[in-house]
């Protein structure tokens, strides 16, 4: 939707210029949101793109893709009483200007004689890389696809993220004169020992996006995929006309949902097993996915997945929401409810989980998760190795996986300064 200068005026100055700043605690990233809208209000939008930059090099991609409702909107104290800010939609305006105009990210020390590997091109990555690169060191990054992005073009459709402004985005990265090695993967065509040879620090930033399962019967069959992958690889199915289930409440299961109801399936059942109050995925997606005719089934679980060789038949059953010792509410299945739909394809969008393949070729030591074992610095059981974002276990949003990267560039640039 277009927006222009008026209507970005009109929402900035929704904005009360709080001297405690609440969105700005509620944002991971920790952005200066109070002083880039004041900079706004008073068209300094130039001053208002290098607020930003101080914490952030993603703005045209978080104000569109963050779950704002969730993070710093849902803390703004205009929300109380009113609507919150526009904190997203003001983001991505000067993002967006900065991209049109041509706007920088300047380096802000002297080259150094230091070489920092990092592999993996997504949110943690590229974050990484222009921290380092503003301060003056040599930046690599290792990207196993043909394209940098990771999750923002592997994992998020082009109708929630325009693939330009991507592209945009990383080449103004890439200016800062960040090397790039893309179709590149570790542990095949390149081994950790080789790079800590090479470099003087390694940062590893490659995510987790081998997608759960649910261990029902039935999971076996043809016709049953993975969300993760079939964002990352593409590699569809024909879906005209075929009834399509979608297992899980999260972006990952909205933005997939929406993928294939946009392919032309007959219909698309998004099957969540708590109630729509607790799921994962930001309201807005989930508003959208009824608008585009996807379907939804809450409080409702998989038991089994019923065919001779693919897919048949689900066999669902209802649940009720029971409260534990902690006050969250647990789903509980109720014996006796259940119940069978006819069905071609089932995608698990349940979550994700690191590639353990890869994992087992470098000699790290794992978390109890299976996630890549790091300490306060981000460094892991391998010196001048480290490691960032959802690999390590950081919370699976873009603005966390930024975060990380930018915490664990901050540890590399004190440790090798």
């Amino acid at each position: 939707m277009e927006i222009n200068e008026q209507q970005i005026q009109n929402l900035a100055s929704h904005c009360l210029t709080c001297k405690t700043k609440p969105c700005q605690k509620g944002c991971p990233l920790s952005n200066d949101i109070t002083e880039f809208i004041k900079n706004i209000k008073e068209k300094k939008y130039h001053q208002a793109y290098q607020t930003l930059l101080d914490t952030t090099v993603l703005q045209p991609v978080c104000g569109r893709i963050c779950p704002h409702f969730k993070q710093c909107q849902g803390t703004c104290i205009r929300g109380i009483k009113s609507e919150p800010v526009s904190i997203g939609v003001l983001e991505t305006y000067i993002g967006d200007m900065a991209l049109n105009e041509g706007w920088q990210i300047e380096k802000i020390e002297e080259d150094k004689d230091k070489k920092v590997a990092i592999v993996g091109g997504g949110p943690a990555g590229l974050t990484a890389a222009s921290y380092l690169a503003r301060r003056g060191f040599k930046v690599c990054i290792y990207e196993k696809h043909e394209t940098l992005g990771g999750l923002l073009v592997h994992g998020i459709p082009d109708f929630r993220l325009p693939r330009e402004t991507i592209k945009q985005t990383i080449q103004k990265i890439l200016k800062l004169g960040v090397e790039v090695k893309t179709k590149v993967e570790l542990g095949k065509d390149i081994t950790l020992e080789e790079l800590k040879e090479e470099y003087d620090a390694v940062l590893l930033t490659f995510g987790a996006n081998i997608s759960s399962k649910m261990h029902c019967e039935g999971e076996e069959l043809k016709g049953v995929y993975g969300g993760n992958e079939l964002l990352e690889y593409k590699d569809y199915p024909d879906f005209t006309d075929k009834n399509v289930a979608v297992i899980g409440g999260g972006n990952t299961a909205m933005d997939t949902a929406r993928t294939i109801n946009r392919m032309g399936a007959k219909k698309v059942t998004v099957i969540y097993r708590r109630a729509r109050k607790q799921m994962p995925a930001e309201a807005k997606e989930v508003d959208e996915a009824i608008e585009e005719g996807v379907e939804f089934l809450f409080q409702t679980n998989i038991v089994k997945i019923l065919g001779q060789d693919r897919v048949q038949k689900v066999e669902c059953i209802k649940t009720d929401l029971i409260k534990v010792d902690d006050g969250r509410e647990k789903p509980v299945n109720i014996e006796g409810s259940n119940y069978q739909i006819d069905m071609d394809y089932v995608i698990m969008a349940l979550g994700s989980n690191p590639d353990k393949q890869v994992l087992e070729t470098l000699g790290l030591e794992l978390n109890e998760w299976g996630y890549i074992k790091t300490d306060e610095k981000h460094e892991t059981s391998k010196e001048n190795v480290y490691s960032a974002g959802d690999i390590s276990g950081a919370k699976s949003t873009v603005s966390w996986a930024s975060r990380s990267g930018r915490d664990s560039a901050e540890e590399i640039y004190e440790r090798l300064k």
